[in-house]
């Protein structure tokens, strides 16, 4: 009884099965992170599916059966599963929008390829708590907002604007153009994060866990800021350093 109820607990409404299925989800017009299809199988139906995906800009991966019934929640899965948005995306101006209705200086989380869904609900969840407008992230080489993501955000993805962008550097340079400062983050950031006025309108790029920013995200920033290290251990968390950092935001502008 107590595995039926984890089962239960587990079930993942956001995970849509089956050839019908699928097409549909595509066809509405719904966020779609990534949809799955059995290694070998693109003929008829699946074929169609391949291409509304590509069309759409929905990320498409080969997988073995074995691997699908093991995803699989209905074991009717037909050889193909996609996987929708725990929520909608908004865009950059969206959440820019947002900033000037509270008559607030926007501030702003990048996420620069973050591929673990708990550190990017963790970022959700620290950035609402801190009264941050929104949290950007890129369509490709990322997590989007993923059923694990929703329930590790403790449900900020309700409050908080994600936007899902093509490009990381493009919306950059839109930040810019709106007259906000792009803050990187990394170790050898050239200022200690206390000396960079968070006052304004500030937007802070996280990098992914393992190798940080890109060159061309980082060459893109403003300013290079670092959070000051007092131990042995010379790097955090992505998610700990974004909360970090945007307290120290919050800090500024009490």
């Amino acid at each position: 009884m107590e595995k039926e109820r984890r089962r239960e607990r587990e079930f993942n409404e956001n995970q849509l099965e089956g050839r019908n299925a699928v097409l549909e989800v595509l066809r509405s017009g719904r966020d779609i992170e990534k949809v799955f299809v059995q290694k070998g199988n693109v003929e008829g139906t699946i074929k169609r599916i391949v291409a509304q995906a590509a069309e759409k800009g929905v990320l498409i991966q080969e997988t073995s059966r074995q691997k699908l019934d093991e995803m699989s929640q209905t074991k009717n899965h037909q050889g193909v599963i996609a996987l929708a948005a725990a929520r909608e995306y908004f865009s950059v101006e969206d959440i820019l929008q947002t900033a000037a209705e509270k008559g607030e200086a926007p501030l702003i989380v990048i996420c620069d390829e973050l591929s673990d869904p708990h550190n990017l609900g963790a970022i959700l969840r620290s950035a609402e708590c801190a009264g941050a407008h929104g949290v950007i992230i890129p369509k490709r080489r990322s997590v989007g907002l993923t059923a694990t993501v929703a329930k590790a955000a403790a449900g900020a993805v309700e409050y908080m604007k994600v936007a899902k962008v093509s490009n990381i550097n493009n919306a950059i340079a839109e930040l810019k153009e709106k007259g906000v400062w792009v803050f990187g983050t990394a170790a050898e950031g050239s200022i200690p994060m206390y000396k960079a006025d968070l006052t304004g309108p500030a937007a802070i790029v996280i990098g992914n866990e393992g190798d940080g920013m890109s060159q061309l995200v980082r060459k893109n920033c403003d300013v290079m800021v670092h959070i000051p290290m007092k131990g042995k251990i010379t790097s955090l968390n992505a998610s700990a350093a974004a909360s970090i950092l945007l307290y120290e935001a919050v800090r500024q502008r009490i």
